[in-house]
């Protein structure tokens, strides 16, 4: 593991923090700072030249800050002579603009993939990827991780009786990712039928599959951005008479009036991951976090050494 070094981004330290804990290496040094026109600055504070580096660096709010900081980062190891640089994006921004699904509008998914590949990546490591085709918008090797087995754990440890429990699709998006929760722990599956009026606007309609009345709701999505969705899909099972909701999901985004959307929803529990930083006031008794640092530093271990990652998943 000596030639093996991970460097942080400002977005989310606290997470290499903990991968590094987990491999058992100390951070790398570097210094990230802003001119006072705001343009970013960066140096690496020790030798990188012929050595595996990564790159731990959520594309989360402020989202352009965030990303351009990447790139330099990357730009400067590259110029460092590292022999190879993989970018950690344990929450891939901009990913929801995956298509052209109107006239005159951009695809940015693929604007960023084009933007990490020209600033000198070899590999990127990332993990529940809104669309998971963006993959295919990179021109070099993709591992792309799932948050599943962290979550469904959790549960898992809760002992809850599997007659008493029912997975809930938010969404026709989502029914794929709930299936999956489902078959692994054992239980059957329902849908929230949503129609969307506008990018902000949602109304649930209908609750198809296995009746809901009286069992204990598992709801999975990979983000929750302004709980405007999730939210109203937990006040129409319960209003089918839900006896407990929990939802989860891979990315707490949370802007605009999530924190009140949440507050004043129906569910006992929203469980998230640390792929984004939760930050003080967006903290409430209802949100748990759990760490995916154990995951992505085995992802980088086996990266590293060229061993099978897909194998963490089978």
């Amino acid at each position: 593991m000596n030639d093996l070094k991970v460097f942080s981004g400002r977005s989310n330290p606290m997470l290499t923090s903990r991968i590094c804990d987990y491999l058992g290496i100390p951070c790398g040094l570097i210094s990230l700072s802003n001119f006072p026109d705001s343009e970013i600055a960066c140096k690496l504070e020790e030798n990188v030249r012929g050595r595996d580096v990564y790159l731990v660096q959520s594309t989360c709010m402020p989202v352009n800050e965030t990303l351009m900081e990447l790139l330099v980062m990357i730009d400067s190891c590259k110029r460092a002579s590292a022999e190879r640089v993989t970018a950690v994006i344990p929450y891939f921004g901009y990913a929801r603009q995956d298509r052209k699904d109107e006239g005159r509008v951009p695809i940015t998914a693929k604007l960023v993939a084009n933007l990490i590949e020209r600033s000198g990546a070899d590999r990127v490591l990332t993990m529940d990827l809104h669309a998971a085709q963006i993959q295919g918008f990179f021109d070099l090797p993709v591992d792309h991780l799932y948050a599943a087995p962290v979550l469904n754990d959790h549960f898992r440890a809760m002992e809850m009786s599997t007659d008493d429990v029912v997975v809930v699709s938010p969404d026709e998006g989502s029914i794929k990712r709930a299936l999956g929760h489902a078959k692994r722990m054992g239980v059957r599956l329902a849908i929230v039928d949503k129609r969307r009026s506008s990018a902000e606007k949602t109304r649930q309609e209908n609750i198809i599959g296995a009746p809901v009345e009286g069992k204990i709701c598992l709801m999975f999505d990979d983000m929750i951005s302004t709980a405007g969705s999730i939210c109203g899909a937990a006040c129409k099972v319960a209003e089918a008479g839900a006896k407990e909701i929990y939802v989860a999901a891979t990315h707490g985004v949370l802007c605009g009036n999530a924190i009140a959307n949440i507050e004043g929803a129906p569910m006992k529990k929203v469980v998230i991951t640390d792929t984004i930083p939760l930050s003080p006031e967006r903290k409430l008794p209802k949100i748990s976090v759990l760490s995916v640092a154990p995951l992505l530093g085995e992802a980088i271990k086996r990266i590293h050494r060229n061993e099978s990652v897909s194998r963490l998943f089978t």
